[in-house]
């Protein structure tokens, strides 16, 4: 009996200090890293990077279809001799505003939380993130006076297009059913559809969901009391063409001639909006205005030419 106690005891020993493969090691204490938000190893791989940096607009662009894909986010820690050491990101107490780690990559940060390792992998519970410094994104494209087009499908799967609301004044907000502050921005979107309408103008939500998102688009547009048509599957590159960056929300205010009169590439309020929507209403009544009083003219004119002599 004393040699099987012995033997259980002695196996014990070596499993607590000699951890097998593919056994997770316990976790140790919450502590900080501090590196940058990497799509996966492959990419970043591709270039020594104590020359190259990692976040060129190739390496956010591939970025997102890494992620797309399923890969898993790593926080790359720079060590000795140049070598990097990779940290699968894990959820922990810290709250994302969207469903991956997309909007990070790139990014330097800090990261406060417990660390693990198994098969080898090392992984971070996010507690906390902090960013250091963003990667240089490209400059977005000036739209503003240039003609807009979006073709979309609606929550029936039928096709829609910007372009046919040509003559109206549109407020076109780009969201999603996974994003915190989108839906903070829908009440006053709300408002705007409801005080504006008479005056010709139409709110139009477009979503980076997609139809296989539906139940979830549908939820969200009851939860929030949306009163406005919502199309489904607008990309980052149809973003860009409004001057527009990958993050959401973002907001662009249409004229009647179909031209971009003006964009907001964060959160935006009832306020901000009604300052444009007031001059383009005002613009469009002196408009309306000029047009009878030479309409008046005309009909003058003509009435005038033909009374006989």
């Amino acid at each position: 009996m004393n040699r099987i106690i012995q033997s259980i005891l002695f196996s014990a020993l070596i499993l607590l200090f000699f951890p097998q493969p593919g056994l997770a090691q316990p976790s140790k204490a919450d502590g900080r890293l501090e590196g940058q938000i990497v799509c996966c190893e492959d990419c970043w791989n591709k270039a020594d990077r104590q020359k190259v940096p990692y976040g060129s607009p190739e390496d956010l662009a591939q970025s997102t279809k890494c992620v797309a894909n399923g890969d898993p986010t790593l926080l790359a820690v720079m060590v000795s001799h140049g070598s990097t050491k990779f940290y699968q990101l894990e959820d922990g107490k810290f709250k994302r505003p969207e469903p991956n780690w997309l909007s990070y990559v790139g990014s330097r940060v800090e990261i406060t939380g417990p660390v693990r390792v198994r098969k080898k992998q090392n992984f971070v519970k996010v507690d906390d993130l902090k960013v250091l410094s963003r990667p240089t994104e490209p400059p977005l494209p000036d739209v503003i006076g240039k003609e807009a087009e979006l073709v979309l499908k609606d929550l029936f799967g039928a096709e829609q297009k910007l372009s046919s609301y040509r003559g109206r004044i549109v407020v076109l907000n780009f969201w999603a059913t996974w994003c915190g502050p989108c839906k903070k921005e829908m009440p006053d979107l709300a408002v705007i559809q409801n005080s504006y309408a008479a005056y010709g103008v139409q709110v139009i939500g477009a979503s980076a969901d997609t139809l296989a998102e539906l139940n979830a688009v549908r939820q969200s547009i009851k939860d929030t009391s949306i009163n406005f048509p919502v199309w489904l599957g607008v990309t980052t590159e149809q973003m860009t063409s409004f001057g527009l960056g990958p993050g959401l929300p973002g907001t662009a205010i249409i004229g009647r001639d179909g031209k971009i009169v003006a964009i907001f590439r964060s959160v935006v309020t009832q306020e901000e909006i009604k300052k444009h929507l007031d001059k383009l209403v005002a613009m469009g009544e002196r408009e309306a205005e000029r047009e009878q009083i030479a309409m008046a003219k005309s009909k003058s004119k003509s009435e005038a030419s033909s009374v006989p002599s």
